[in-house]
């Protein structure tokens, strides 16, 4: 065990049978982290009356925007990648992520900012709600209930959403992003509609239902992930814009709860560089040392190794308008899973299921966001007390 002054504890080694014993793991996560992770189903449901309650026809009034702002960081910042990807290449203006205090320069009357903050006190997102207000643009607020942020948007006369405050806000992505996507379809930038959001609602829920802690390890696909990527340094990629989404939200969530390093993009980008990876130290060099005949647990301990989580998008997107012919990002997938094979870089794959993107998305994050709990609770790491996001806030406020 590690014990520092810095409150830090848990384990090198991860415990494999600590994951198929339900009590264990609730004893390990105290803040309730996978409940609320199960709760992502309800999050969609619950944001999208909430927004109904909102009045976001009245953004529609002054027409198309000349662009959208997302401004927030951190899971809030997420909400702007997902509304890009959802309204997709066709998109008639451009969605910007901001992830500073104010906005760009450039924002004025003609555009739209929406301020996202899960606890509505975050200074990106009230600085820029503040900095919409003075220039005159079009300003929507997502955040807590009785906040700063709701008191700005209440000043400026905008659209409130108020998501309320029961978890992390790694733990209220959909929460967060269902207002989001639905300011943008009053703003005609979306097709998002009720059933599209109930079928994602409903995805949600069956995979809370798979991963459930109750689950064991060979028919949960969340502790199955977990239990791969163990002891390794985990490479992500997703094959398509709305794959590479959920692979940097997986990059979040390991970081954050599972405290792993791991390297995050696009599968376009990674084969102009970061594809040789798979030849490195950690690799191919690492893997033609493995012994054949060792016991494959054994082995793994002997040095830290890649391990490959592809997220493809399972070829639901073939007539949609993309960036890139889908045969192209199915061509690219099956080339990376193959060099893999041939330098013995162990690869898992999570493929999108569902009929509308924003259902493939949700089928893609589901599962990960899970694996990244059973993971910190497998080394004995709380998921939701980190210290080191404690100790950070309080020396850079001083």
């Amino acid at each position: 065990m590690i014990d520092g002054t810095a409150g830090v504890s848990g384990r090198r080694d991860a415990d494999e049978a600590l994951l198929d014993n339900p009590e264990a793991l609730a004893e390990h996560d105290p803040g309730g982290m996978l409940r609320h992770t199960a709760s992502a189903g309800a999050q969609v449901r619950e944001s999208a009356a909430l927004a109904a309650e909102a009045n976001l026809a009245v953004l529609a009034d002054d027409g198309r925007p000349r662009a959208v702002v997302i401004a927030g960081i951190g899971t809030a910042g997420r909400t702007g990648d997902v509304l890009a990807t959802v309204a997709g290449p066709r998109c008639p203006v451009p969605i910007i992520g901001h992830r500073s205090a104010g906005v760009p320069g450039w924002v004025g009357a003609a555009d739209v900012v929406i301020a996202v903050s899960a606890s509505g006190r975050s200074p990106e997102a009230l600085g820029a709600a503040e900095a919409a207000h003075r220039r005159g643009a079009r300003l929507v607020a997502v955040g807590a209930p009785d906040s700063q942020l709701q008191s700005i948007a209440e000043q400026a006369r905008a659209p409130f959403i108020p998501v309320p405050r029961r978890a992390p806000a790694r733990a209220s992505l959909w929460a967060l992003t269902v207002p989001v996507l639905l300011a943008a379809r009053s703003l005609g930038l979306v097709k998002v509609n009720e059933a599209d959001l109930a079928e994602t609602a409903a995805r949600l829920d069956a995979d809370a239902d798979r991963c459930r802690s109750a689950a064991e390890s060979f028919v949960n696909p969340a502790k199955s992930l977990a239990l791969a990527l163990a002891g390794s340094i985990p490479i992500v990629w997703g094959s398509s814009p709305l794959a590479t989404v959920a692979a940097r939200r997986f990059g979040d969530t390991l970081s954050a709860n599972a405290r792993y390093p791991v390297v995050t993009g696009a599968l376009g980008e990674a084969g102009r560089g970061r594809v040789g990876l798979l030849d490195g130290v950690f690799g191919g060099l690492a893997e033609g040392e493995r012994d054949i005949f060792a016991d494959p647990a054994e082995d793994d301990r002997e040095g830290t190794r890649l391990r490959l989580v592809l997220l493809r998008d399972g070829g639901l997107n073939a007539e949609d308008d993309t960036d890139e012919p889908f045969a192209v990002e199915e061509r690219r997938a099956d080339a990376v899973q193959t060099l893999a094979e041939r330098r013995g870089v162990r690869c898992d794959v999570v493929t999108a299921e569902g009929g509308s993107a924003l259902e493939r998305l949700a089928s893609l994050i589901a599962v990960p966001d899970f694996a990244s709990i059973y993971l910190a609770l497998a080394h004995g790491l709380d998921p939701m007390a980190v210290p080191a996001i404690t100790e950070m806030k309080e020396l850079s406020n001083q």
